[in-house]
Protein backbone atom coordinates (compact mmCIF):
# COMPACT_ATOMS: atom_id res chain seq x y z
CA UNK A 1 0.00 0.00 0.00
CA UNK A 2 0.96 3.66 0.18
CA UNK A 3 3.19 3.27 3.22
CA UNK A 4 4.82 0.12 1.87
CA UNK A 5 6.03 1.67 -1.38
CA UNK A 6 8.88 3.62 0.22
CA UNK A 7 10.88 1.41 2.58
CA UNK A 8 13.96 3.54 2.05
CA UNK A 9 11.99 6.74 2.74
CA UNK A 10 13.58 10.13 2.28
CA UNK A 11 16.99 8.61 2.96
CA UNK A 12 16.78 6.84 -0.37
CA UNK A 13 16.44 10.15 -2.17
CA UNK A 14 13.24 9.23 -4.00
CA UNK A 15 10.76 11.94 -4.81
CA UNK A 16 7.14 11.85 -3.65
CA UNK A 17 6.10 11.07 -7.23
CA UNK A 18 8.56 8.14 -7.39
CA UNK A 19 7.19 6.77 -4.13
CA UNK A 20 3.62 7.10 -5.40
CA UNK A 21 4.22 4.96 -8.49
CA UNK A 22 6.73 2.46 -7.09
CA UNK A 23 5.57 -1.17 -7.47
CA UNK A 24 4.71 -3.17 -4.38
CA UNK A 25 6.22 -6.54 -3.46
CA UNK A 26 5.65 -9.44 -5.83
CA UNK A 27 2.73 -11.69 -4.98
CA UNK A 28 2.21 -15.39 -5.61
CA UNK A 29 -0.19 -16.25 -8.42
CA UNK A 30 -2.99 -17.23 -6.03
CA UNK A 31 -2.44 -14.06 -3.98
CA UNK A 32 -2.64 -11.98 -7.16
CA UNK A 33 -5.90 -13.67 -8.11
CA UNK A 34 -7.34 -13.03 -4.67
CA UNK A 35 -6.23 -9.41 -4.76
CA UNK A 36 -7.79 -8.88 -8.19
CA UNK A 37 -11.04 -10.49 -7.06
CA UNK A 38 -11.14 -8.35 -3.91
CA UNK A 39 -10.47 -5.12 -5.80
CA UNK A 40 -13.10 -5.88 -8.43
CA UNK A 41 -15.60 -6.82 -5.73
CA UNK A 42 -14.81 -3.66 -3.77
CA UNK A 43 -15.35 -1.56 -6.89
CA UNK A 44 -18.78 -3.13 -7.38
CA UNK A 45 -19.79 -2.89 -3.74
CA UNK A 46 -18.55 0.69 -3.34
CA UNK A 47 -20.58 1.70 -6.41
CA UNK A 48 -23.64 -0.07 -5.04
CA UNK A 49 -23.44 0.67 -1.32
CA UNK A 50 -20.79 3.36 -0.86
CA UNK A 51 -17.28 3.17 0.61
CA UNK A 52 -18.68 2.48 4.08
CA UNK A 53 -20.23 -0.80 2.95
CA UNK A 54 -19.58 -3.77 5.28
CA UNK A 55 -16.28 -5.51 4.62
CA UNK A 56 -18.16 -8.83 4.82
CA UNK A 57 -20.17 -7.75 1.77
CA UNK A 58 -16.96 -7.20 -0.20
CA UNK A 59 -15.47 -10.53 0.89
CA UNK A 60 -18.67 -12.34 -0.10
CA UNK A 61 -18.73 -10.61 -3.49
CA UNK A 62 -15.09 -11.62 -4.05
CA UNK A 63 -15.62 -15.20 -2.89
CA UNK A 64 -12.87 -15.00 -0.26
CA UNK A 65 -12.82 -15.17 3.52
CA UNK A 66 -12.42 -12.15 5.78
CA UNK A 67 -8.97 -13.37 6.84
CA UNK A 68 -7.81 -13.36 3.21
CA UNK A 69 -9.15 -9.86 2.66
CA UNK A 70 -7.56 -8.45 5.80
CA UNK A 71 -4.27 -10.21 5.09
CA UNK A 72 -3.94 -8.15 1.91
CA UNK A 73 -5.74 -4.98 3.05
CA UNK A 74 -5.33 -4.38 6.76
CA UNK A 75 -7.68 -1.40 6.86
CA UNK A 76 -10.66 -0.08 4.92
CA UNK A 77 -8.55 2.92 3.91
CA UNK A 78 -5.94 0.59 2.37
CA UNK A 79 -8.66 -1.07 0.31
CA UNK A 80 -10.24 2.21 -0.80
CA UNK A 81 -6.83 3.55 -1.86
CA UNK A 82 -6.05 0.37 -3.82
CA UNK A 83 -9.40 0.49 -5.63
CA UNK A 84 -8.82 4.12 -6.53
CA UNK A 85 -5.31 3.40 -7.89
CA UNK A 86 -6.59 0.49 -9.95
CA UNK A 87 -9.34 2.63 -11.49
CA UNK A 88 -6.90 5.47 -12.17
CA UNK A 89 -4.58 3.00 -13.94
CA UNK A 90 -7.41 1.67 -16.11
CA UNK A 91 -8.56 5.15 -17.11
CA UNK A 92 -5.04 6.33 -17.93
CA UNK A 93 -4.31 3.16 -19.91
CA UNK A 94 -7.31 3.83 -22.17
CA UNK A 95 -5.42 6.72 -23.80
CA UNK A 96 -2.98 4.62 -25.85
CA UNK A 97 -5.58 2.43 -27.66
CA UNK A 98 -7.67 5.49 -28.46
CA UNK A 99 -4.60 7.23 -29.91
CA UNK A 100 -3.87 4.28 -32.18
CA UNK A 101 -7.47 3.76 -33.33
CA UNK A 102 -8.78 7.30 -33.92
CA UNK A 103 -7.86 10.63 -35.39
CA UNK A 104 -5.98 12.77 -32.82
CA UNK A 105 -8.78 15.18 -31.91
CA UNK A 106 -11.36 12.38 -31.75
CA UNK A 107 -9.04 10.32 -29.51
CA UNK A 108 -8.59 13.33 -27.24
CA UNK A 109 -12.34 13.96 -27.01
CA UNK A 110 -13.09 10.28 -26.35
CA UNK A 111 -10.53 10.06 -23.54
CA UNK A 112 -11.74 13.28 -21.92
CA UNK A 113 -15.26 11.86 -21.84
CA UNK A 114 -13.87 8.61 -20.40
CA UNK A 115 -12.10 10.63 -17.71
CA UNK A 116 -15.28 12.61 -17.03
CA UNK A 117 -17.27 9.42 -16.46
CA UNK A 118 -14.48 8.08 -14.25
CA UNK A 119 -14.85 11.14 -12.02
CA UNK A 120 -18.64 10.88 -12.03
CA UNK A 121 -18.50 7.35 -10.59
CA UNK A 122 -15.97 8.28 -7.89
CA UNK A 123 -17.94 10.82 -5.87
CA UNK A 124 -18.14 8.51 -2.85
CA UNK A 125 -14.45 7.73 -3.06
CA UNK A 126 -13.61 11.42 -3.33
CA UNK A 127 -15.09 12.10 0.12
CA UNK A 128 -12.99 9.31 1.61
CA UNK A 129 -9.85 10.56 -0.10
CA UNK A 130 -10.27 13.96 1.55
CA UNK A 131 -10.78 12.47 5.03
CA UNK A 132 -7.19 13.08 6.10
CA UNK A 133 -6.35 9.38 6.47
CA UNK A 134 -2.58 8.93 5.86
CA UNK A 135 -3.31 5.96 3.57
CA UNK A 136 -4.56 8.50 1.01
CA UNK A 137 -1.69 10.99 1.34
CA UNK A 138 0.15 10.04 -1.87
CA UNK A 139 -2.94 9.58 -4.04
CA UNK A 140 -3.12 13.16 -5.43
CA UNK A 141 0.46 12.73 -6.68
CA UNK A 142 -0.42 9.32 -8.10
CA UNK A 143 -3.50 10.76 -9.80
CA UNK A 144 -1.44 13.43 -11.54
CA UNK A 145 1.48 11.11 -12.39
CA UNK A 146 -0.84 8.79 -14.32
CA UNK A 147 -3.36 11.17 -15.89
CA UNK A 148 -1.17 14.08 -16.92
CA UNK A 149 1.16 12.07 -19.23
CA UNK A 150 -1.82 10.29 -20.81
CA UNK A 151 -3.60 13.54 -21.56
CA UNK A 152 -0.39 15.29 -22.63
CA UNK A 153 0.24 12.60 -25.26
CA UNK A 154 -3.25 13.05 -26.72
CA UNK A 155 -3.18 16.84 -26.61
CA UNK A 156 0.27 17.02 -28.23
CA UNK A 157 -0.78 14.71 -31.08
CA UNK A 158 -3.97 16.70 -31.71
CA UNK A 159 -2.12 20.04 -31.57
CA UNK A 160 0.59 18.81 -33.95
CA UNK A 161 -2.15 17.69 -36.36
CA UNK A 162 -3.60 21.22 -36.21
CA UNK A 163 -6.85 19.92 -34.76
CA UNK A 164 -6.76 21.65 -31.34
CA UNK A 165 -4.98 24.60 -29.79
CA UNK A 166 -1.60 23.91 -28.26
CA UNK A 167 -1.47 26.50 -25.49
CA UNK A 168 -3.48 24.67 -22.81
CA UNK A 169 -1.67 22.80 -20.05
CA UNK A 170 -2.91 19.22 -19.55
CA UNK A 171 -3.15 19.66 -15.78
CA UNK A 172 -5.31 22.77 -16.20
CA UNK A 173 -7.74 20.75 -18.32
CA UNK A 174 -7.78 17.90 -15.80
CA UNK A 175 -8.57 20.36 -13.02
CA UNK A 176 -11.25 22.13 -15.04
CA UNK A 177 -13.09 18.87 -15.66
CA UNK A 178 -12.60 17.88 -12.04
CA UNK A 179 -14.27 21.11 -10.95
CA UNK A 180 -17.18 20.46 -13.29
CA UNK A 181 -17.56 16.93 -11.96
CA UNK A 182 -18.56 18.13 -8.49
CA UNK A 183 -21.95 19.22 -9.84
CA UNK A 184 -25.06 18.16 -7.85
CA UNK A 185 -26.10 14.52 -8.12
CA UNK A 186 -29.47 15.22 -9.81
CA UNK A 187 -28.72 15.57 -13.51
CA UNK A 188 -25.09 16.17 -12.56
CA UNK A 189 -23.45 13.61 -14.85
CA UNK A 190 -25.36 14.70 -17.95
CA UNK A 191 -24.70 18.35 -17.21
CA UNK A 192 -20.99 17.71 -16.65
CA UNK A 193 -20.65 15.83 -19.95
CA UNK A 194 -22.41 18.68 -21.75
CA UNK A 195 -20.00 21.23 -20.24
CA UNK A 196 -16.99 19.05 -21.10
CA UNK A 197 -18.14 18.94 -24.71
CA UNK A 198 -18.11 22.74 -24.66
CA UNK A 199 -14.53 22.64 -23.36
CA UNK A 200 -13.58 20.29 -26.19
CA UNK A 201 -15.25 22.58 -28.73
CA UNK A 202 -13.22 25.43 -27.24
CA UNK A 203 -9.98 23.51 -27.81
CA UNK A 204 -10.93 23.06 -31.45
CA UNK A 205 -12.24 26.59 -31.98
CA UNK A 206 -9.11 28.23 -30.64
CA UNK A 207 -6.62 26.21 -32.67
CA UNK A 208 -6.12 28.82 -35.42
CA UNK A 209 -5.56 31.68 -32.98
CA UNK A 210 -3.13 29.65 -30.89
CA UNK A 211 -0.82 28.82 -33.81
Amino acid sequence: MVAATSRNGAAGGRSEADAAVAPGPRLRADARRNEGAILEAAKIVFARSGVDAPIREIAAEAGVGLATLYRRFATRADLVAAVFRREVDACAAAAAPLASEREPADALAAWLMHYTRFLATKRGLAAALHSGDPAFASLPVYFRSRFEPALSMLMTAAAEAGEVRGDVAPYDLLRAIGNLAVAPEKGGAAHTEKMVMLLIDGLRYGRARAK
